[in-house]
C-alpha cells in the first residue's frame, strides 16, 4: 500500500465519523423525545411513536437507506446521498435510543415525579430538574453502546455512493490486488474511533460520580 491508499481510508474514516456523529447527535435527543411520549402516553402520539419504532427496529439499515434515497423521490422529495444518509442513519439509531430512553424512565421512582407536582411545579421543570439528571445517568452505557453500532452500521450507506472506510478499503483492496492491508488498517480505524467514544464516556462517568456533571 502506498501513502495515498492510507490516505484515501483515512478520508473513509473522515466521511464514518462525520456521517456518524451528525446522526448521533440529532438521533439522541429525537429518541428521547419519542420515548418522552410514550412515557407520558400522549394520546395517539404514542400509538404513532410505538409503531415507527417498532417498524425501524426490524428494518436493516442498508434497506432504510435504499427507502430512503430511493422513495422520498417519488414523494416529490430528491436527497444528494450525504443527506439521504444522514437521514437513514437517523431515524434508524433514533429508535433505538428511544427504546433506551423509555427503559430508563420506567424505572424512574415515579414518585418523585408526583412529589414535584405537589409543590405545583410545572411538567417542563419536574422532566428537567427532577427526570432528567437520574435518567441520562442510567441510559449513559446503553447510549454509548448504541453509539459504537451506529459507526459500525455506516457501511450500510455505501450502497448509495457514500465512500466510508469499510468502502475505501475495498477500492483500495481491489487495485492493489492484496485485500489484508487495507482490511487491516480499516479495522485499525475502527478501533481508535470506538476507543476514543468509549474514553469519552469513561471520562462523563467520573465526572458524574464527582459531581461535575450534575
Amino acid at each position: 500500500m502506498t501513502a495515498y491508499d492510507y490516505w484515501s481510508i483515512t478520508q473513509g474514516a473522515l466521511a464514518t465519523i462525520s456521517l456518524s456523529l451528525v446522526s448521533i447527535v440529532l438521533g439522541v435527543p429525537l429518541g428521547l423525545a419519542l420515548a418522552l411520549i410514550r412515557w407520558a402516553k400522549v394520546p395517539v402520539l404514542d400509538r404513532f411513536v410505538y409503531s415507527y419504532v417498532s417498524i425501524v427496529r426490524s428494518c436493516p439499515t442498508v434497506t432504510l437507506t435504499l427507502l430512503v434515497y430511493f422513495a422520498l423521490p417519488q414523494l416529490g422529495l430528491s436527497l444528494d446521498p450525504v443527506p439521504a444518509a444522514i437521514v437513514a442513519l437517523t431515524v434508524s439509531t433514533s429508535a433505538f435510543n428511544c427504546e433506551i430512553w423509555r427503559s430508563s424512565l420506567v424505572e424512574f421512582p415515579r414518585d418523585q415525579y408526583d412529589a414535584a407536582l405537589s409543590f405545583a411545579m410545572p411538567r417542563l421543570t419536574r422532566i428537567r430538574r427532577i427526570v432528567m439528571p437520574q435518567v441520562y445517568r442510567a441510559s449513559l452505557p446503553a447510549l454509548v453502546n448504541e453509539m459504537t453500532l451506529q459507526i459500525k452500521s455506516t457501511p450500510a450507506v455505501a450502497v448509495i455512493g457514500i465512500v466510508e472506510i469499510t468502502r475505501a478499503a475495498l477500492r483500495v483492496g481491489s487495485n492493489t490486488y492484496q485485500p489484508l492491508p487495507p482490511f487491516i488498517f480499516a479495522l485499525v480505524l475502527y478501533g481508535l474511533i470506538v476507543f476514543a467514544l468509549i474514553r469519552l464516556q469513561r471520562t462523563v462517568e467520573k465526572r458524574l460520580r464527582s459531581g461535575g456533571l450534575a
